[in-house]
C-alpha cells in the first residue's frame, strides 16, 4: 500500500511539472507573438531608442558608458554566445555523453541545438529587421536584427544542456546550480548585445523568449523519450 501511495505521489509531481512546462511553453509563444507584432508595427521603437541611447555617453553615440575595462569584459561575454564557442561547447558535451555511454542523449543534444539554429536563421530571414543605426556598433555584425541570434542561440544551447546535464545529477543542489548558471549566462550574453549597440532591447527579449521556449520544448521531449526508454533515463534527485 505504501509503495502504491509513493508511486502515485511521484506521478502527481511529474504531471505537475509537465503541466507547468507546457503552460510556460504556451506563454512564451504568446508573448513572442505580441512582441513581434509590436516590433513590426514600430510600437517598441521609442523604448528601444531610450534604452540603447542610455548606454552611451551623452552627446557621443560612439562611446559606451562605464570604464574601458567594462567594454573589454562585455566583448568577452558576448563571445560566449558566438557560434564558435557554442559549437565547441555542444561538441564537448556530446562527447562527454558518448564517453558516459549516453549515445542517444548525445544525438538528442546535437539535433535539438541544430534545430534551434535553423529556427533562429529562419526567424531572422522572416522579420528582416535592420540593426540599430543610432549608435556605433562596437563589434562586427552581418545578419539582421530580430530576434537576437546571440540571445536566442545562447539560451537554446545553455538552457538545453543545463537541463539535460541536471538530469544526470542525483544531488538536487547540483541540478539547481546547473540551471542557474545556464540562465545567468544566457541573460548576460543577451544584455551584452544591447550594450555593444548591435541589437535593440526588443531583439534580445525576443531571442530570450524563443530560446527559452525551444529549450522547454526540448526538455519536455527528452522527458517523454526517457519514459519510453528511447533516451537513457535520468537519475532520481536527492537532497544534498
Amino acid at each position: 500500500m505504501q509503495r502504491v501511495s509513493a508511486i502515485w505521489r511521484e506521478n502527481v509531481r511529474v504531471d505537475a511539472r509537465l503541466l507547468i512546462a507546457f503552460l510556460a511553453l504556451c506563454l512564451g509563444l504568446f508573448i513572442f507573438g505580441k512582441l513581434a507584432s509590436e516590433v513590426m508595427e514600430g510600437d517598441s521603437m521609442a523604448l528601444d531608442h531610450r534604452i540603447i541611447s542610455a548606454l552611451r555617453v551623452p552627446g557621443d553615440p560612439t562611446t559606451p558608458i562605464g570604464p574601458r575595462w567594462l567594454l573589454r569584459m562585455v566583448r568577452d561575454v558576448t563571445a560566449l554566445g558566438g557560434w564558435t564557442v557554442l559549437t565547441l561547447i555542444t561538441v564537448a558535451v556530446a562527447g562527454f555523453l558518448m564517453v558516459a555511454r549516453r549515445g542517444a542523449t548525445a544525438l538528442f543534444v546535437i539535433f535539438a541545438i541544430a534545430g534551434g539554429a535553423i529556427l533562429s536563421t529562419a526567424l531572422k530571414s522572416l522579420f528582416n529587421r535592420p540593426r540599430p543605426d543610432i549608435v556605433a556598433h562596437l563589434v562586427d555584425v552581418h545578419s539582421t536584427s530580430f530576434p537576437s541570434g546571440h540571445a536566442m542561440n545562447s539560451a537554446i544551447v545553455y538552457l538545453t544542456l543545463g537541463a539535460l546535464l541536471a538530469r544526470t545529477q542525483q544531488v538536487r543542489a547540483l541540478r539547481i546550480y546547473l540551471l542557474l548558471v545556464s540562465i545567468i549566462l544566457a541573460l548576460m550574453i543577451g544584455a551584452s548585445r544591447v550594450y555593444l549597440g548591435v541589437h535593440w532591447p526588443s531583439d534580445v527579449l525576443a531571442g530570450w523568449i524563443v530560446g527559452a521556449t525551444w529549450a522547454t520544448l526540448c526538455s519536455l521531449l527528452a522527458r517523454r523519450l526517457q519514459k519510453e526508454r528511447k533516451l537513457e533515463p535520468g537519475t532520481t534527485p536527492k537532497v544534498a
